[in-house]
């Protein structure tokens, strides 16, 4: 079984990477293999809209999300780390989810995994960046786990939080267990990326 930490704060070390690393950690102590895949210096370029992947299953920007799609794919759960801007997620975290319209075919897709939320920041923004990410794992039929949210604005900040940094470590823990249970979606339930509302004939 295998853990993706997606660190999507350009800040190497910082409370977001201090963070996800302890859940990690407790991932990794259930037994579990894991990696932090630090987005920080990667070119990973913003979708453009050509929706082309809709039809080939495959995104025709080259750049390193091609990596991150292959790390997304092999990963039983993945936890989405980033920090608070502007009352919501960070841009790079954004781009990625964006991205992931690719990955939306059979064999080829983010259901039945497990994912999870590591967000930080000082003010109200992290309710946003729960929202978002919770909304999209569900369009992605991705199973959520728990969040962890810690306040900090200096770095190291979150590693003065010894019931943040318990919660993330539980986090880790619950992860495991719940990718254990090998859920699946209805076959005949795809993950779509369009909702319908009673506004729709």
């Amino acid at each position: 079984m295998k853990i993706l930490g997606l660190c999507c704060s350009q800040r190497e070390g910082g409370n977001t990477e201090f963070l996800l690393n302890e859940a990690l950690q407790g991932a990794r102590q259930e037994g579990a293999e894991i990696e932090l895949y630090r987005v920080s210096g990667k070119e990973i370029k913003p979708c453009d809209g050509c929706h082309a992947c809709m039809t080939t299953g495959e995104c025709h920007i080259q750049d390193d999300m091609q990596d991150i799609y292959e790390k997304m794919l092999e990963a039983d759960g993945i936890i989405f780390g980033t920090p608070s801007y502007f009352y919501g997620m960070a841009g790079q975290a954004k781009t990625i989810i964006d991205r992931t319209t690719a990955l939306g075919r059979p064999g080829r897709n983010l259901a039945n995994k497990v994912g999870s939320v590591v967000a930080v920041g000082g003010s109200l923004g992290l309710a946003n960046i729960l929202k978002d990410i919770y909304f999209y794992m569900v369009t992605k039929q991705i199973l959520p786990a728990n969040f962890v949210a810690g306040y900090g604005l200096q770095k190291g900040d979150v590693t003065q939080l010894e019931n943040g940094k318990k919660a993330a470590r539980e986090l880790g823990t619950q992860m495991v267990r719940i990718a254990g249970m090998k859920f699946e979606y209805p076959k005949d339930i795809q993950p779509s990326v369009f909702g319908y509302g009673t506004w729709n004939k």
